[in-house]
């Protein structure tokens, strides 16, 4: 993508295009918009990106400062937004929040003091230092200011609900609104708890009063339309840790420090109004008051695992309406008590004591992101105490009771789980698919109040068995108690989830398991090389705090010389089965550890599952084959990922060139084992998770780079990182690029244009490089991913060909934080070494440790090679003549290699692909009836647009007359 998605938006009259200006000389760059409104909304990850673009092409384009507005409601992601941008740009955000006149409703737009805001960014706009004021929540006052230097302000973010409200918009240069998020998630809920006796128009009346009033139509006048269809996730979970205080004295120590914080908590719990009084404390909804300051989140959402509880980032700011609106609904507040708390931050961690009115009581409560950190901090600081792991709510209703109803619950209008008692009898594929067109349905409803998604589930489903034999009752004995154990099999879900709502189900599947089963809990995660399988391990073995083992470690050494990765007989299935064995029988077992490096076993681990833990999960392309899977208990089926994204990246190529490619002609034939051997053992799986996880999109996914050709002397490399945690290894690789013929080139090569295909030590992988440049950094996708030789012979079968390449050897340092890479590039005269981190500043300062500044370059190596080669006539397609020769014969490697292994050569493949006279004309009707789908769609929408307007004409008119 990178540059063609603005230049698209800019330039080619796309869903935005960039208008040039007159240039006069007393024209003002920031007087209006250079940019015009997009008639579609993008998603989360798309609109970050297409922001960072657009300001990038801003900044080029005119002079002086930029100036970005994101407006939208409470809870939608727009502050979020805004501090992902400026991680990656760099500038100056300003929260309209600062700017309230201290009245207790936060989101009214009478407490908002515009002038001063106009004032600050008039001065910023004219190249003047401002102050803009701070405002603190508690006194309920502004209580100062802060300087804002415009030397240091190049582009400046104005962060707030009425951020594009008109008094504004003439001195914004970009408009971006955001809806969705948890402030849908509020509607789905409330919704479903009320059923379909009021209207849509009239829930955001009594939940949001000033949304569609004040708020709404200036959303319209945005140019970049972001629908986050962001839910309470548990991939960025708090872990804590919680005990009495038996003497708060004792730990008085820790919170006598100047940066020890107080804060005063009123925390209110709403029962929906059709719940009864046995309903799950998870269906309510908790507010919390700070100071002016509501915040809400759906439910007593959290996982319990041994002493930890795991909660999600899920709470979001409301206004005291929102609260006032519940209760006129029928929610009535079923428990409300006061939380005084004391914090103090140690590293990353918080450490707390609280004080809970109602109960008499003071807990020690420690705090972090990270479940093996908490834990050992709590060991570290001598916290003996016994660790607690119900809530406050729980331990209230323990004391007092469940408050009883006033009033009959209303009759829900949607039943729970109707759709979950029905058998599945013929599973169907899970595949995901881009949202390239939307559907006619969401295209009908504003944009502004519904999810893009036509179903939205607010209330998961929950397990169950398929066929539960416990009514048989009686004693069973170790062997009857084992027989039993083994007839026990999960019902599979209704459904499949997006991943946050299936690493959820996933956590809650093992626990139910390891109440009605016992321990061990052995759980399986298939799907194909890419789709987020080794990631959801990962993130589900940090909650449940268990082992991972991939079954990569159990390759046969000679399967893997002779590149047979995605073989099935590549793995050593008795020794794999017969760890299984042992682990479900309480032995101890060997693990082996295979080094893909060298092709070969390098040694064996022993394993054993405790009843601590009782969990163990197994990861792999295969891990839920019928040979595998009969002794696992919970299958997980993962798809989608990276996997998906060159699917459609064939596809848009394909499509540049004048030819359209379906989906699944795409997969047949660059995942040829997938549809074939993989496919049919997902379907079968308890649980099915879509990764929609976009990996050139993703915010989440930045790796910050700085480049350099300045040459590092080794002991300086070690002097910066960490000698406990440092390690180092080295790399022989070769990168080939890959281009479609036809691709508009005007006779150079892009990396934009190309795959990037890397071999190293004999394997395959993908590299996605679609990065942004911002100064000297380069912020790039950190992710790549296995490949097989079928997938690299399936694209040169599909008509790519091998334009360049770059052979290289590779020095790696790394200590956990910074990745320090010396790369030797064969055709360049010194080497070049890439620093590399998640955090910026860190990378920064590795980088001016080492005196980089003033040399760095955020060239790509394929552009450097380029520029070295000798001034020679390139072929029609881009390729040196000094390169030609070496890429015929790695393009001959590889497809003697898939040609050995049983696979086809191009010239087979087409004959394979062709198709009967009759078939030709099939697929000619089915490609008319789908340029006719699109241009009914749009016709759809140009007509409503023009129905609209002529309305809205009319109206004015007779209002004028």
């Amino acid at each position: 993508m990178d540059d063609e998605v603005v230049q698209r938006v800019f330039q080619e009259g796309g869903r935005d295009y960039f208008q040039q200006q007159p240039s006069t000389s007393t024209s003002t760059s920031s007087s209006s918009s250079i940019l015009q409104s997009l008639p579609l909304h993008v998603s989360f990850d798309h609109g970050y990106y297409l922001l960072v673009k657009s300001i990038q092409e801003l900044r080029e384009k005119k002079e002086g400062l930029v100036t970005v507005g994101i407006g939208g409601p409470s809870g939608s992601g727009k502050t979020s937004l805004a501090e992902k941008v400026a991680s990656v740009i760099g500038c100056t955000v300003i929260p309209m929040e600062n700017y309230r006149g201290g009245t207790d409703e936060g989101t009214d737009l009478d407490s908002i003091d515009f002038d001063a805001l106009i004032r600050n960014l008039e001065d910023l706009t004219e190249g003047k230092d401002t102050k803009i004021p701070v405002f603190d929540f508690h006194q309920k006052k502004r209580v100062g200011s802060k300087a804002i230097k415009s030397a240091m302000s190049g582009v400046v973010i104005v962060d707030g609900t009425y951020a594009l409200h008109a008094k504004l918009r003439s001195l914004l240069d970009i408009r971006v609104a955001v809806v969705g998020g948890v402030h849908f998630s509020l509607l789905s809920k409330v919704r479903y708890d009320i059923g379909d006796s009021c209207s849509l128009d009239y829930l955001i009346d009594s939940i949001f009063p000033l949304f569609r009033k004040h708020i709404e139509p200036d959303l319209h006048h945005a140019q970049i339309r972001i629908n986050n269809s962001f839910v309470s996730s548990f991939r960025e979970a708090i872990y804590k840790l919680k005990c009495r205080s038996e003497s708060p004295d004792g730990q008085s120590t820790f919170f006598l420090k100047d940066e020890a914080q107080t804060d005063n908590f009123i925390e209110m719990y709403l029962r929906p109004p059709s719940a009864n009084e046995e309903a799950r404390i998870n269906d309510w909804i908790k507010v919390r008051q700070s100071g002016i300051r509501y915040y809400l989140s759906l439910g007593d959402q959290r996982i319990v695992d041994k002493n930890f509880i795991i909660r999600p980032k899920a709470e979001f700011e409301v206004g005291r309406m929102t609260l006032g609106g519940l209760l006129a609904l029928g929610y009535n507040v079923v428990v409300s008590y006061k939380r005084a708390s004391t914090s103090v931050n140690i590293g990353s961690l918080s450490l707390s004591l609280e004080t809970i009115d109602t109960l008499g009581e003071t807990f020690l409560v420690l705090r972090g992101t990270d479940r093996k950190t908490v834990g050992a901090e709590a060991l570290r600081m001598g916290i003996t105490g016994q660790w607690l792991t119900k809530s406050y709510l729980e331990k209230i209703l323990e004391r007092k009771g469940v408050p009883r109803l006033n009033t009959p619950p209303l009759v829900s209008a949607t039943s729970v789980s109707h759709n979950q008692e029905k058998d599945i009898a013929a599973p169907k594929p899970i595949r995901t698919t881009p949202n390239l067109v939307y559907q006619l349905e969401d295209l009908a409803q504003p944009w502004t109040r519904s999810p893009t998604k036509s179903k939205m589930e607010p209330v998961l489903p929950t397990w169950h068995f398929a066929s539960s034999d416990r009514s048989h009752g009686g004693s069973v004995g170790a062997t009857g108690s084992s027989a039993f154990r083994d007839t026990m099999k999960l019902a599979p879900m209704p459904d499949s989830y997006d991943l946050d709502r299936g690493l959820l189900l996933a956590v809650q599947g093992i626990q139910f398991l390891l109440e009605n089963k016992s321990v061990p809990v052995i759980v399986g995660i298939g799907g194909p090389s890419g789709s987020g399988k080794t990631s959801l391990a990962h993130k589900m073995a940090n909650i449940v705090g268990c082992e991972v083992v991939s079954l990569e470690s159990y390759f046969r050494p000679e399967q893997v010389k002779d590149f047979k990765y995605d073989d099935f007989n590549s793995l050593d299935l008795p020794l794999l089965s017969k760890n299984i064995g042992d682990i479900k029988h309480g032995r101890k077992t060997k693990i082996p550890v295979f080094n893909l490096e060298t092709g070969s076993r390098s040694c064996f681990k022993e394993l054993e599952i405790s009843e601590d833990c009782g969990v163990i999960i197994f990861e792999g392309v295969y891990a839920l084959h019928p040979e595998i899977r009969k002794s696992l208990d919970l299958w997980i089926a993962v798809v989608g990922g990276v996997h998906s994204h060159l699917i459609s990246r064939v596809q848009r190529d394909k499509s540049r060139v004048g030819c359209f490619m379906s989906q699944n002609e795409i997969m047949m034939t660059v995942f040829p084992i997938f549809q074939q051997h993989i496919e049919p053992h997902l379907v079968h799986a308890h649980l099915k998770i879509r990764n929609d996880f976009d990996p050139v999109l993703s915010p989440e996914s930045s790796l910050f780079v700085l480049k350099s050709n300045k040459q590092v002397a080794y002991q300086d490399i070690l002097n910066i990182l960490d000698s406990v945690k440092f390690c180092s290894s080295v790399q022989n690789f070769i990168d080939i690029y890959l281009r479609l013929p036809g691709t508009p080139a005007n006779g150079h090569i892009a990396e934009s244009d190309c795959v990037r295909v890397r071999i190293c030590e004999g394997r395959f992988a993908l590299l996605i490089r679609e990065p942004i440049r911002e100064g000297n950094f380069i912020i790039q996708p950190k992710v790549d991913f296995d490949i097989s030789i079928s997938t690299v012979s399936g694209l040169l079968n599909l008509g790519y060909q091998a334009v360049a390449y770059i052979e290289a050897s590779a020095l790696i340092y790394q200590d956990g934080k910074i990745l320090i890479e010396v790369d030797h590039l064969q055709d360049a005269p010194s080497p070049y070494l890439q620093i590399k981190g998640v955090n910026k500043e860190a990378v920064a300062a590795a980088g001016s440790a080492l005196k980089l500044d003033g040399s760095y370059t955020t060239k790509s190596y394929l552009q450097i090679i380029l520029e070295r080669l000798p001034l020679v006539e390139r072929s029609y397609s881009g390729i040196h003549t000094h390169q030609a020769a070496r890429l015929q014969e790695l393009v001959e490697s590889i497809q003697s290699q898939w040609t050995k292994q049983g696979g086809s050569t191009p010239s087979e493949s087409s004959q394979s692909r062709e198709v009967s006279p009759m078939d030709g004309i099939i697929e000619d009707m089915q490609c008319r009836i789908r340029r006719l789908e699109r241009w009914h769609t749009i016709n759809t929408v140009l007509w409503t647009f023009l129905m609209s307007a002529l309305i809205g004409y009319s109206l004015y008119q007779r209002k004028r007359q």
